[in-house]
């Protein structure tokens, strides 16, 4: 690790955006890569400049309590583990919606609260990805949903209660992005897996790139991205337009 190299800590690196995320911070951060898949995680830090894996299960609390333990200073805290479940509300179980809160939500409050201290100390930056189910639930993915409209909550919160301390946090809510999960998530509604028609995650990760070198005097505190059409043109915004005197 080089001295002078911010520290950034990337959860969910060992695949899909959170390798993008690592691999685009590589040049310029001294990593912690987060992730259960060890050797993954091996892999990808033996191809990046400054990087050690950061293995630990999010949803094991007094595992993260030890894992953090030791991190006084961060620069940059990347959120990017997450699960997928599929389901009509009136089929979703119980274990279900727990699986998805602990881990889209609850690791998410847990990994913070421990590292804030750290954080604090270097007027560091969150960074939330979330999703945009996150602004907008439809049809059979309500609890999906439900855990990122919860997670928006929460990165909303933490902006407001840390701005005077010096942390930033900024929630990313990316719209279709070609990873496996969302190959999963195809495979699951019927549809064709077109990654050309979506966001890249090396795109995802270029934007968070940009929010962390972006200067002290800014705090981007949301970046909403949509992935463009192959004419150019860019998909239409999951979100309905505001209403008059909205």
């Amino acid at each position: 690790m080089r001295d002078d190299r911010p520290t950034a800590l990337v959860t969910g690196a060992s695949r899909g955006i959170g390798a993008a995320i690592a691999r685009a911070l590589g040049p310029t951060h001294h990593l912690l890569l987060g992730g259960r898949d060890r050797t993954a995680l091996d892999r990808l830090a033996a191809s990046l400049p400054s990087a050690a894996p950061w293995v630990v299960e999010l949803t094991d609390w007094q595992a993260v309590g030890r894992a953090t333990r030791d991190i006084d200073r961060l620069d940059a805290l990347v959120h990017s583990a997450g699960t997928w479940a599929p389901g009509l509300i009136g089929e979703t179980t119980p274990a279900t919606w727990r699986r998805l809160l602990d881990t889209n939500v609850v690791a998410v409050a847990e990994l913070t609260r421990c590292l804030l201290p750290a954080l604090r100390a270097a007027r560091g930056r969150v960074v939330v990805i979330n999703s945009s189910a996150g602004r907008r639930a439809t049809p059979a993915r309500g609890a999906y949903a439900a855990s990122k409209f919860a997670l928006r909550a929460l990165g909303d919160a933490l902006h407001a209660e840390e701005a005077e301390r010096g942390v930033r946090v900024t929630t990313v809510y990316p719209g279709r992005v070609a990873t496996d999960m969302q190959r999963r998530v195809r495979a699951h509604e019927g549809g064709r897996f077109e990654p050309d028609r979506y966001l890249a995650p090396e795109s995802v990760a270029g934007v968070v790139a940009a929010v962390l070198s972006s200067p002290d005097d800014t705090h981007v505190t949301e970046v909403v991205v949509h992935p463009a059409l192959g004419d150019g043109r860019t998909a239409p915004p999951t979100t309905p337009p505001p209403r008059p005197g909205h």
